[in-house]
């Protein structure tokens, strides 16, 4: 009896090998349409003072759009310009393509109040009269947070470090690097606004959560639509960014993010996007003055117009 039992044992065995096989691409039995694949184990890597491991270089390159396309009747799709070749024809990793980053609302829209896109308008409408009209990304100052974590056209890498009681995530775009302190301590003085704000990091099981707070009202949220809807619309002392970062497998960090600033929003809304893990991605210094004339340009270009 306890042969022919583990006989039994191992023939199932062998056979959930097999599904699971077949499941993943590999030769093996076809498992059926009643089977259905078992839930991926909990990622369980820890690094050395024992937090779940973010470590790494990852990328997040991504052709879905930040927001869902309004849906007229009668409307024309407009393609755009898209970036030179050189700036995508890379080996790493891309995202599979979404509807839009933005998951809520439901509508994959951002619900911006009417007097910060009436800000925005008016700021585009007059970048060459001034420098103070045009968004931190181009001053080359900052993307902001949670701007910095949004897909770009190109330098689309981010280094993860950790070291007990800290996660540093090193940004390629800009050349920032963000420290997170994890031990619990409270945030600085409501006097004193940062452009990224001031985080604070805990563990909740397996995921990141950082808590940022302390905001100044200078900043904007950079998105990868460099003339899109949320190009230059402002931040305010009243920011309130939660991010998730959680690693569900090898090679795969959900990155989540609520963006709470209630006199910019009509309603909090959430951003979700994977960061892809890239070895072999090399991230260089981001000299963003160098050769950088847009600035110059406009403005140069401001004071022809005024002598006209």
């Amino acid at each position: 009896m306890r042969i022919v039992t583990l006989g039994v044992a191992a023939f199932l065995s062998a056979g959930s090998i097999a599904v699971a096989q077949d499941q993943a691409g590999r030769p093996g039995p076809s498992a059926g349409p009643q089977k259905r694949p078992a839930p991926k184990a909990e990622w369980t890597q820890r690094t050395p003072d024992g937090q779940p491991d973010l470590r790494g270089t990852w990328v997040n390159f991504d052709s879905t759009p930040f927001e869902a396309p309004v849906a007229t009747a009668g409307a024309t799709a407009n393609a755009g310009v898209g970036p030179p070749d050189h700036w995508t024809n890379h080996d790493s990793p891309n995202s599979p393509r979404r509807g839009a980053m933005v998951v809520d609302p439901a509508d994959g829209r951002v619900p911006v109040l009417p007097w910060a896109e009436a800000r925005r308008d008016y700021d585009l409408a007059h970048l060459s009269d001034s420098w103070v009209h045009e968004t931190p990304w181009v001053r080359c100052i900052t993307r902001g947070i949670p701007g910095g974590m949004f897909p770009a056209a190109y330098n689309n890498g981010y280094e993860i470090i950790q070291t007990p009681g800290f996660v540093v995530i090193v940004y390629e775009m800009l050349h920032e690097s963000r420290i997170i302190p994890l031990d619990g301590r409270p945030h600085v003085g409501r006097s004193i606004r940062l452009w990224n704000g001031d985080p604070r990091g805990h563990w909740e099981g397996n995921t990141l959560v950082v808590e940022t707070t302390n905001y100044n009202d200078r900043g904007s949220i950079a998105t990868s639509a460099a003339t899109g809807r949320i190009r230059g619309i402002p931040q305010s002392e009243a920011l309130h960014v939660t991010e998730r970062f959680t690693r569900v497998d090898a090679k795969t960090i959900n990155y989540e993010v609520t963006i709470d600033d209630p006199t910019v929003y009509a309603r909090p809304w959430k951003v979700a996007l994977p960061l892809n893990l890239d070895p072999d991605y090399k991230i260089y210094e981001y000299g963003c003055h160098e050769g950088n004339y847009a600035i110059p340009n406009e403005l140069s270009g401001g004071r022809a117009h005024d002598n006209e």
